[in-house]
């Protein structure tokens, strides 16, 4: 298994919309960038990934579940552009903010930090754990 970071402005798509989509999950949808795209063109059925608040808010709110495989993104018909479908699997107890993944010693290098206008990113195994347990949540 392998992590991600999925990056979403709340009034947009934020992590309600994404609970509330249950089960079925939601399209990634409108991404716009190679390097993204290739990202979730990585993706493998159950991979996790942290879900993001970016803009004001700027903090790790929850944790998805890809649940479909790269395929054509339906909000375009240029053929260039794909996505994967997530599924919420738990919010955090304590949102982990970007000052706190900033200011940890381990998390210094890690995509969010260095690439910060990427919407998908890898997570290391070890940046996973971190976060996870600054978030309170053992997934």
């Amino acid at each position: 298994m392998r992590y991600w970071l999925f990056k979403s402005e709340p009034d947009t798509w934020g992590w309600n919309h994404q609970l509330a989509k249950g089960e079925i999950g939601e399209e990634w949808n409108g991404v716009r960038n190679y390097q993204a795209r290739n990202f979730m063109r990585e993706m493998a059925l159950g991979d996790r990934g942290f879900f993001y608040h970016s803009q004001k808010e700027k903090a790790v709110v929850g944790v998805v579940e890809v649940i479909a495989t790269s395929h054509a993104d339906s909000t375009t018909d240029d053929p260039r552009w794909d996505c994967v479908d997530i599924k919420a699997v738990q919010s955090v107890v304590s949102p982990v903010s970007l000052g706190q993944i900033k200011s940890h010693p381990d998390l210094g290098e890690m995509v969010l930090v260095k690439s910060s206008r990427l919407s998908v990113q890898p997570v290391s195994d070890q940046e996973w754990r971190i976060i996870c347990d600054l978030a309170g949540i053992n997934p």
